[in-house]
Order: structure tokens, then sequence, then C-alpha cells
């Protein structure tokens, strides 16, 4: 592969001869935090290439702030440690996915706030466009925990992908459950790859990569922190043809999703017990939320609810 400045334009670098040298140049441009992070979402796929980008950037920025002190000989090299970092994520069985690639599942592709890249452990499949997020509160009771799992089990037998955001409670509920179908379930979770929040998860987090799929927009080392949690619930909710709340207070981040689910245009749906509170019939009120009694009514109401709407950016 050439990766020597090309004749017609001196300085400027080779279009991109793989993947793996553009992937690289995309990590280069979230690392830089120059932009948002889906800001470069959207001008890659605009340049149909991150390596553009990347190069446009460079030349752009003015001599302080420039990446490269010497631009061509350090992008280069910085290139190829970039690449030599995805490959060994790679020989990890961690996989890179920008939103270039056809790996980048599809449904987030089509949402406004869609990360640049993902990392994938296991294996996304095409019948994961099918997905329907089962989220709700870390400290639930009894009842939201059967509830999770009925739910989970009814959208399993429906054949819809379960997903949800591995933390303890409703999360862990529905992803157990789905499990237990036999069903797919996919892990959003708000650290690296290589770290499990929280540990007493580790197990069922192995077992979804193993078995289904884990995803994460952060470099597999990144630890937790209440801004890697806030951004994956747009993730979660991008990820999926709709969410489901099964439990939650006034409190609660699960609400988080709802808005990031709304604001992409994907439905709602929550069990009729919610409206007890205050946040829930405020919530009802918006045309995209749909109230359910219980978990059959809601997942035949998902299927009818899902086939009816298109995706909307």
């Amino acid at each position: 592969m050439d990766r020597a400045p090309s004749a017609e334009a001196p300085g400027t670098l080779t279009p991109p001869a793989d993947s793996l040298r553009d992937a690289a140049a995309l990590l280069i441009l979230v690392r830089s935090g120059r932009l948002a992070a889906d800001r470069y979402a959207s001008l890659v796929e605009d340049a149909g290439s991150g390596l553009a980008v990347l190069e446009r950037e460079r030349l752009q920025a003015a001599p302080q702030t420039s990446f490269f002190a010497d631009p061509v000989a350090d992008l280069q090299a910085e290139l190829a440690r970039v690449e030599n970092e995805i490959a060994t994520w790679r020989a990890q069985g961690l996989r890179l996915h920008t939103v270039l690639d056809a790996g980048y599942p599809e449904a987030l592709r089509a949402v406004h706030d869609r990360p640049p890249l993902v990392f994938v452990a296991g294996r996304l499949k095409p019948r994961d466009g099918r997905a329907v997020a089962v989220i709700g509160s870390r400290d639930a009771s009894p009842l939201g925990l059967k509830t999770a799992a009925e739910i989970a089990a009814e959208l399993v037998a429906q054949r819809f992908t379960v997903v949800s955001g591995l933390a303890a409670g409703i999360d862990t509920a529905a992803h157990t459950a789905a499990l237990k179908r036999g069903g797919r379930t996919i892990a959003v979770i708000g650290t690296g790859l290589s770290r499990c929040y929280p540990s007493a998860n580790v197990i069922l987090q192995r077992r979804i990569a193993a078995e289904c799929a884990v995803i994460s927009q952060f470099e597999p080392a990144v630890g937790p922190s209440a801004e890697t949690f806030r951004a994956r619930n747009a993730v979660i909710s991008g990820l999926s043809l709709a969410s489901v709340i099964v439990e939650a207070d006034h409190r609660s981040g699960t609400r988080i999703v709802a808005r990031c689910a709304l604001a992409q245009g994907r439905p709602v749906f929550l069990l009729e017990s919610l409206l007890e509170q205050r946040w829930a019939r405020e919530l009802a009120e918006h045309p995209a939320v749909h109230v359910a009694g219980n978990p059959a009514e809601l997942a035949a109401t998902v299927e009818r609810i899902t086939a009816l709407d298109a995706l909307v950016a």
C-alpha cells in the first residue's frame, strides 16, 4: 500500500487504500477534540473519507494549533501508530466500525447524534435491525425485575433484539431474560469494551459478547464516568426502533434515554403503572409516547408501531 504523498498535490495524503487507515484517521480526529464527535460523523460521511477530513483539518489549522510540528512526516507516523492500535484491538476480538463501514448499525446511522465510530465485541447480525431498548431503574423493585424479564421474553418471541445498558436492575433483567429465551440482546456500555461497570456484571458482559454483541463508542480502556454514561444513552435509543421504560422515578437517568429517543424520532413506551408518577404523565402527553397495560400488550403495540414507523434521522 502506497502511503507517500501524491505527486499531483505535494504534502497531501494519498486516498485511503483500506478501511484500517481511514479508521485510524477518524480516530485521530475524535481524539483531537476539535469538534463534537457527531460533527465528525457528518463531515466524514459528506467527504466519504476520514482521511480526507483529517487532511483538510491539518491544512486549515493555524501553525500553533496544528496537529503536528512536521505535518507530512508526523501525520504518517501517527496514522501508522493508530493503525497498530486498531490491529491490536482486533487481535483481542474488538472490532472498530466507522460510520462509513457496512458493519456500522443502520438504525444508529439514521440518527442525527450518531457517534462517528463504535467498538463491538461479538457480532452484530442483520436481524438486530429489529431492536427494542428495555430500560429502567438500577434500584428496581422485585415486580419491576419480573416485568422487565417478561417484556424481554415477549419481544424475543416477536423476534426483536433486546437492547439495554448492562446496568444493575432492569437492564440486567432484560439482558438475562433475552439470553434465557435464546434471543438476541445487545449491551450498550458506558465504558470501553475492556472494562465492565458494574463489576458484578462482568460474567454477563462476557456472555453477551460471546453469544450476541456488546457495543461502546469509547476506546477499550476508557473507564466509567457520568459523561460517558450520558453519551451512551443516545446510542441505546439510536440502535433501537423504540424504547420501553419499565420502572423509573423522577431522578432516573432512564428519562434521558426517553428524551434522546424522542429527539431521534423514535417512539417511547411506558407501562401504565408508571403513570402514578407526574413525570410519566407529562411524558405520556407526547404524541410519540405510548402506554401499555402489560408486557404482552406492550410487545404487540411495539410490533404494530415499529412496522408502520420509518426511521427518522
